[in-house]
């Protein structure tokens, strides 16, 4: 993505999974702008990484309206999220339906 303005990224990622994992699978492919974070070019800032707050995502609404007052332009959400040798996050839906309400753009995904 090239464009004149930076894109402001944000990761959310499952509350559980953060008590064994520190993000840095996440943050290595932003930093290497690759997999999911292929498509940014150099001036692409991360602007937050947040939890969920743990079942039933109930910290996103929240923190959703914070980030938009600080620009984000889209959320990414992390791999451990939706995949299945990680816990299943059982209201994966309607955190994205809080997310598209927020009209900012979701990216499925992080670094698998």
């Amino acid at each position: 993505m090239t464009e004149d303005k930076a894109v402001k990224i944000a990761i959310l990622r499952c509350d559980i999974v953060s008590e064994a994992c520190p993000g840095t699978g996440c943050f290595k492919a932003f930093n290497d702008r690759r997999v999911k974070f292929a498509e940014y070019d150099d001036n692409a800032q991360m602007i937050a990484f947040f939890t969920c707050g743990g079942c039933s995502g109930r910290r996103v609404f929240r923190l959703v309206r914070s980030l938009q007052k600080s620009g984000v332009d889209v959320i990414h959400l992390s791999s451990c999220m939706q995949m299945k040798n990680y816990p299943e996050c059982p209201h994966i839906d309607t955190i994205r339906k809080t997310i598209e309400n927020a009209g900012i753009r979701i990216v499925e995904g992080t670094h698998h």
